[in-house]
């Protein structure tokens, strides 16, 4: 999921794609960055697979093989385990260390991040396709505030002291899970897809923060950013098997750290359905603690009075953002009776300007989907869409005699019970249904399994906290779309996952509380 940055970088981006490059504003891309990293990170030390294995990470701008990785299976895992539960032993550097101390090694990592946004920029944009403007605007200044949040947060989560009844003196101390299992997305959010470097500053940020050692497995369509970061862990200074990270495919790496019984808690980003084999693996292993960010279909609700450019702008962004990779995208567009056929115009209008092309194009706004599956999957949901019924106002095909660039796709007349209204996109195709009454709204939009986002646009803050109320989504925008903070806490409801990400509350599943009781000779209030 793309989050924090979003709302400040859009002008950035905006204006980025609005004029000639400007130095001052970017850096020039190099569109063939060099690839320093594709072996596995383990105990602060570059390794190649136990098997020896290998696999190749595409450029789905051009479906060339970028370079042949190191591919992790169950054997990795339980060296990357090891080395995690070693560092995490009483005693060790790691565990004696100031929790100060491991808030200033955040900060130093976010420094070392910027220092190198550029090249991420680069690497992020050849290995995920997304466009380097985003890359450099968005993902990368969403790391370095995740890490800086949560290194402010390291000597900050305090115990209670606890008036228990006789004499004693009872008190409560946080202490860190264990080691923890993280596996990332390559893109935002479902099919392990979503924002390789900002995804893993999410979840890495509060393991750290807290004294937690992290194993983590990247997505096998993206791994060479998040192994370019590995290098800076080592640079600033990590102790050993702090922090080890791995890529391989969900079914052998992923699904060895799920079960893996010397792990403590795994937290997982990608599709509800992989999210319920996670679960599972958990009840059958060590019920090891699980965190999940899952799918989503989110209602975006457009009022007949709303601001009907602002609300076709963000109506566009919220599903076309990250080639609408994204899990929380406004991907059921509902727009009231009276001004619905000037905005299913309006949108299709927007979405034929929208600019398709090389992502190291300052000028581009939509680069190819990341794999050739996905791209599959998305023509797939295009042509039920057409099968059904729903009328087809742009787009549809194809943007490319190579690479997979897919048109932005829109689709008037879209009726709840159509597969493309019903079942996770996650590309670039939006549905625009219509309602008439805010009842009706309000029911329809919860008629999914999925509980993540949703926005209202009105000018009526009376009916937007109305239906704002009667929404079960974990996070509701009112008069905006993809806006977030470190600060505030992202997560789902029902089969979009549970626990949340981000603030304070992200810390919780990361910590173990310990109740202490001790024999005092007499109390005094």
């Amino acid at each position: 999921m793309n989050r924090l940055l979003l709302s400040r970088a859009r002008p950035l981006l905006q204006s980025l794609c609005a004029r000639p490059f400007s130095a001052a504003a970017i850096p020039a891309p190099s569109a063939r960055p060099e690839v320093h990293y594709n072996k596995l990170f383990i105990n602060n030390e570059w390794q190649d697979a136990v098997s020896g294995r290998t696999f190749p990470t595409i450029n789905p701008s051009t479906g060339e093989i970028i370079c042949q990785v190191a591919e992790a299976d169950a054997a990795d895992v339980d060296k990357a385990v090891k080395a995690a539960r070693q560092a995490f032993r009483l005693g060790s550097p790691w565990r004696r260390m100031d929790a100060s101390d491991r808030g200033l090694l955040l900060n130093r990592l976010a420094d070392a991040i910027e220092r190198n946004a550029a090249y991420l920029a680069e690497l992020e944009t050849l290995d995920n396709g997304k466009p380097y403007a985003v890359a450099y605007a968005v993902d990368l200044p969403q790391c370095g505030q995740c890490l800086r949040y949560y290194a402010g947060w390291a000597d900050k989560w305090e115990g209670k002291t606890i008036p228990i009844d006789g004499d004693f003196f009872c008190y409560t101390r946080h202490e860190p899970v264990g080691v923890c299992g993280q596996i990332i997305p390559s893109s935002v959010c479902p099919s392990t897809v979503e924002l390789p470097s900002a995804d893993a500053s999410l979840e890495t940020g509060p393991a750290l923060a807290t004294g937690n050692t992290v194993v983590m497995k990247v997505a096998e369509q993206t791994p060479l950013t998040a192994l370019f970061v590995a290098s800076l862990i080592k640079e600033v200074g990590f102790p050993e098997g702090v922090v080890n990270i791995l890529a391989g495919m969900g079914p052998s790496a992923g699904a060895a750290l799920a079960r893996h019984m010397d792990v403590d808690k795994v937290a997982f980003t990608g599709s509800t359905e992989v999210g319920h084999l996670i679960q599972q693996a958990s009840g059958s292993s060590n019920l090891k603690r699980v965190t999940l960010e899952l799918g989503g279909k989110s209602p975006n609700i457009i009022m007949s009075d709303a601001n009907m450019a602002e609300a076709v702008e963000q109506a566009h962004f919220a599903l076309f953002f990250n080639q609408g990779q994204c899990c929380c995208a406004g991907s059921r567009t509902y727009v009231q009776a009276d001004i619905y056929d000037e905005f299913v115009e309006r949108s299709a209008e927007r979405a034929k300007n929208r600019v398709v092309g090389d992502p190291f194009d300052l000028r581009t706004e939509q680069g190819p989907q990341v794999d050739q599956e996905q791209f599959n999957k998305i023509l797939g949901y295009i042509s039920s869409g057409k099968k059904e019924g729903a009328r087809l106002m742009c787009g549809g095909g194809v943007a490319s005699d190579r690479g997979y660039f897919i048109q932005p796709t829109v689709f008037g007349d879209v009726q709840d019970n159509m597969t493309i209204a019903r079942e996770e996109i996650f590309g670039p195709v939006m549905q625009i249904l219509k309602f008439k009454t805010l009842e009706e709204v309000i029911e329809r939009a919860n008629d999914t399994q999925y509980g993540l986002a949703a926005a209202v646009f009105t000018k009526d803050i009376d009916k937007a906290n109305y239906v704002s109320n009667g929404l079960r989504a974990g996070t509701v925008w009112i008069n905006c779309y993809d806006v977030f903070g470190a600060q505030a806490p992202f997560g789902g409801y029902k089969a979009s996952g549970n626990g949340r990400e981000l603030g304070e509350y992200g810390l919780e599943a990361y910590t173990e509380v310990k109740t202490v009781t001790i024999k005092v000779p007499r109390k005094n209030s």
